[in-house]
């Protein structure tokens, strides 16, 4: 046995290029997708999930059937107390209201009605 010396080149890439043809395993009717040893699909065959005549890119989604979700909008009571929703909510002046009023009276009445909050029957919630 002779060892090669280390001089030789290996041979060029391009010397051996192979046969033109289906890769080794791969039935010669079969399209380049499809897994070896399968025969190939019918004519009008399409894959699930793709629609035919389709732009590339898009896929099929199908429709179960339409679900309708109805969102009932809330029942809004004007003067009712929106933390308990059964109380009523009344007037209630502020003392600071109240002395503007005596004070200064015809003018301290618009203060006293704009320094007034509101308060629930029900639960007693204090609103500006």
């Amino acid at each position: 046995m002779e060892k090669p010396s280390v001089t030789e080149q290996p041979p060029p890439y391009s010397a051996t290029v192979p046969p033109a043809g289906p890769p080794p395993g791969v039935p010669a009717g079969a399209t380049p997708g499809q897994a070896p040893g399968y025969p190939a699909p019918p004519p009008m065959y399409t894959p699930y999930g793709t629609v035919p005549n389709a732009p590339p890119g898009t896929t099929f989604v199908p429709n179960y059937g339409a679900t309708s979700i109805i969102i009932q909008p809330p029942i809004v009571t004007v003067g009712a107390c929106p933390a308990c929703r059964v109380g009523i909510l009344e007037d209630d002046f502020t003392c600071l209201g109240i002395l503007c009023a005596i004070l200064f009276f015809p003018l301290g009445i618009l203060c006293c009605l704009a320094l007034k909050n509101r308060r629930c029957t029900n639960c007693g919630a204090m609103y500006a």
